[in-house]
């Protein structure tokens, strides 16, 4: 499984809505509900209006020997108001994947000027993301410096959990407000900052224990939900005080059993399934890539981890006085593991123990979990019937996680009877589009079948890493997928393209075909424009313009992204598409 391998509704914006009047894509997801959709057709033209580079570093980034020639890295999605664009950028120096924290994160403003994206200005600021994980307990993927803009400014996380304030028109620093005491270096704003329709600011907070050798192997110390109101009073809220029913640090969670005990799960002399090890919980705390969403009446949606053990998660409702509402763990939900047709028979290559239970995940031997990890950037979704989505992972179906949906009270939605949910859900962020005039909508989402990765663990002879005849998951395939609003296929769109191309010095475009199972989707946030036209990355370095009916209706060739990040996009209100491709952003169009 490559890099790569890792949605939306229409809202209807009126002037003064949202966040702004002229603000247009403001945030992750688009605005506070993640919806990802605007009211104007995108532009379906094959012409390249822009590229510009913003990661200086990506090949170093893929050349060391953990990244093996994949681009591990998050991107902020292309912020759109009026004529402008505001996008990251990266500075200072770059050594290796794992020491991250020496580069320099910023922000530029981009203006249309006769045709051309033309650069206004840069702020160059303080943040530092959390440290990489040498024992992938926490991020092994450099973590997401992301913006969010409101009609009365652009806000950039900062150094020690604080927010910066920009002038849009200028760059200047308008407010540096810190919600803590002092600034602590071993506190990190993680993830995406959302904005609710009044402007206010939401954003994770973490702190590690600095005196750790490595601080993902140890409990984290304090997290906070951080509240900036429009007029810039901060207010911080525990993050204990968020997951009312989660497990308390010293309590014992079961975890999964041993690499050294293949295959799974271990079944007893008894006939049944023998116990599963243990460890100590750790605190609750927010994972290190997702954003809060706020629905329509203020409530603010965020996910939340244990520490120590990542099959103990919960979706977390929080009333806008920022106290608890409520919080539905999204442990034990799925049902679609041994003796199931997601996976070999029991017994053979791929499949789990002889003998293990019907329905179990091999791991643990227990209803599948999603799982939270700090790698995946995925968010919570508010459809327009008040239900969340979110992508969740899980090993044991090829790594390809699951989607799961809630009610607005809390309530898991069992939606897709009897297996529990979605069978993909890994680093996507649920789409959705909503035929305007009408109360029924679409669920759009990558659907990754990913080659080169076993079953449920990594040992090549238990676990085979390619799909083949004899295994129900075969073959290697990749789709868009829109389903129904309780995870119902509705249609599929797979990527057939063979060929992967370049752009030649003399301006021509060479190919070769080398991708007999076609090339996953490069994406963690697509867009849909008002037709319910979906746009999506994929690996092939095309951008994919798919109608709503599952018909390709255009493919642009940006450049070649074997091993690329997963990016977001966005669209502009003139229909502009704002993509990106191996540190690159590109501008489509007519």
């Amino acid at each position: 499984m490559r890099i790569c391998s890792r949605l939306i509704l229409i809202v209807l914006f009126v002037a003064g809505s949202a966040f702004g009047a002229n603000v247009w894509w403001g945030q992750w997801g688009q605005g506070p509900s993640h919806q990802g959709s605007v009211p104007v057709a995108g532009q379906m033209g094959s012409r390249v209006l822009a590229n510009i580079v913003y990661d200086p570093f990506t090949d170093k980034e893929q050349n060391g020997p953990y990244a093996a020639g994949d681009l591990l890295v998050h991107y902020q999605t292309p912020l759109i108001a009026d004529g402008d664009v505001f996008m990251e950028f990266k500075t200072g120096q770059f050594s290796n994947i794992k020491d991250w924290q020496v580069q320099t994160w910023g922000e530029r403003k981009y203006s249309w000027v006769n045709g051309q994206l033309v650069q206004q200005w840069e702020f160059t600021g303080d943040w530092k993301p959390v440290p990489f994980s040498p024992d992938k307990d926490g991020p092994g993927w450099e973590p997401v410096y992301h913006g969010v803009l409101t009609n009365s400014g652009l806000y950039v996380p900062g150094f020690g959990g604080t927010l910066i304030k920009l002038d849009r028109d200028t760059g200047g620093v308008l407010a540096h407000i810190n919600p803590f005491p002092a600034v602590d270096p071993n506190t990190y704003a993680v993830g995406p900052l959302s904005a609710d329709k009044q402007g206010n600011i939401y954003y994770n907070v973490m702190q590690l224990d600095g005196t750790a050798k490595d601080p993902w192997l140890v409990d984290a110390p304090n997290s906070w939900l951080v509240k900036v109101t429009a007029n810039g009073q901060a207010t911080a809220v525990a993050w204990s005080t968020l997951v009312p029913g989660a497990p308390k640090a010293n309590d014992r969670c079961t975890f999964r059993y041993s690499t050294l005990t293949l295959p799974w799960p271990v079944m007893g002399a008894d006939g049944n399934p023998a116990p599963v090890p243990t460890v100590a919980c750790g605190s609750q705390r927010p994972p290190v890539n997702t954003a809060p969403a706020i629905g329509p009446d203020g409530t603010i949606y965020d996910i939340s981890r244990a520490s120590n053990d990542d099959y103990y998660c919960y979706l977390v409702a929080i009333n806008k006085d920022l106290t608890p509402k409520w919080a539905s763990s999204m442990r034990n939900r799925f049902h679609d593991g041994c003796k199931t047709p997601f996976l070999p028979p029991n017994g053979a290559p791929g499949g789990c123990t002889a003998g293990a239970p019907f329905g179990v995940s091999p791991p643990d031997a227990q209803p599948g979990s999603g799982r939270v990890l700090d790698d995946s950037t995925s968010a919570p979704v508010i459809a327009p019937d008040g239900s969340i989505y979110y992508g969740a992972y899980t090993r044991y179906n090829y790594a390809q996680g699951h989607m799961m949906r809630w009610s607005s009270t809390g309530q898991y939605l069992d939606t897709a009877a009897p297996w529990g949910g979605f069978q993909f859900g890994w680093d996507t962020t649920p789409a959705i589009f909503q035929v305007p005039g009408s109360t029924t909508f679409a669920v759009i989402t990558k659907e990754n079948h990913y080659g080169d990765v076993g079953s449920y663990c990594n040992d090549a002879t238990i676990c085979p890493p390619d799909r083949n005849a004899n295994n129900p998951g075969y073959p290697e395939q990749y789709f868009m997928s829109s389903l129904t609003p309780d995870l119902q296929v509705n249609w599929r769109f797979q990527n057939t393209n063979t060929l992967s191309c370049q752009h030649n010095k003399d301006g021509t475009v060479s190919c070769v075909s080398d991708h007999p199972n076609g090339f996953e989707w490069c994406v963690n946030a697509p867009a849909v424009d008002v037709n319910g036209t979906v746009f999506s990355n994929s690996e092939d370095g095309n951008l994919y313009e798919i109608d709503r009916n599952g018909v390709l209706l255009n493919a642009v060739f940006t450049n070649l992204a074997i091993g690329a990040a997963y990016t977001p996009l966005s669209i502009g209100p003139d229909g502009k598409i704002y993509t990106q491709n191996d540190g690159k952003l590109f501008v489509t169009g007519n």
